[in-house]
């Protein structure tokens, strides 16, 4: 399914290119994923790269419905859902979902900006859920991806969806834990994924 999705932006001529700056990103151990947010396409996008990763979304409770394929994958895949305005409730639920990731060494995928980004400028992160799964999972791999043009594919609310968008992919090196805080690690993904986004703007 997500084969199909990624390549039914072959129809309106979409051309994208992986940029993996990240080299071999270990398979034995688990991983979160941050990503900048511009689009639905942005899922199949980032679970096609790194499939072997098995990776997993914490999606808003919006989402739960109403997209086809993708609201659909996300309730059975192994994915969860989020209110974001309740943030006790939320942090347990990804709590819960972080001790999945860990036991079966699976990614984590969070779009901290919780909002597509409406003209690709990176939006300020929310820093509950992110902190919670750097928390719960010390031993992951955490990698920045960016994704670079995918907002002009909503440009016009999907109707029409504009002709031959450039796309592109940015795996950027794994983050260094060392002895660095939560906070720390927080600000240096962000200022990555900012930086990027503007290299490539």
């Amino acid at each position: 399914m997500i084969w199909c999705l990624n390549k039914s932006l072959l129809l309106v001529g979409a051309r994208r290119k992986i940029d993996w700056q990240a080299g071999e990103l270990p398979t034995n151990r688990p991983m979160i994923i941050v990503s900048n947010h511009q689009s639905m396409f942005d899922i199949p996008a980032i679970g096609q790269l790194l499939k072997k990763h098995h990776p997993k979304y914490i999606a808003k409770k919006s989402l739960s419905k109403g997209i086809p394929s993708i609201s659909y994958n996300i309730r059975k895949g192994g994915s969860i859902f989020i209110d974001r305005e309740n943030k006790v409730t939320a942090v347990n639920v990804i709590k819960t979902f972080c001790e999945y990731l860990n036991a079966n060494n699976y990614a984590g995928c969070i779009f901290p900006e919780g909002s597509r980004s409406r003209d690709g400028k990176v939006k300020e992160f929310k820093k509950l859920g992110l902190a919670t799964m750097i928390k719960y999972m010390p031993d992951a791999t955490i990698v920045p991806v960016v994704l670079h043009n995918f907002w002009k594919i909503g440009k016009h609310n999907m109707s029409p969806i504009p002709f031959g968008i450039n796309l592109k992919c940015t795996v950027l090196p794994a983050i260094e834990r060392a002895e660095k805080s939560t906070s720390e690690i927080m600000a240096e993904i962000e200022e990555r994924i900012v930086n990027c986004v503007a290299q490539n703007a």
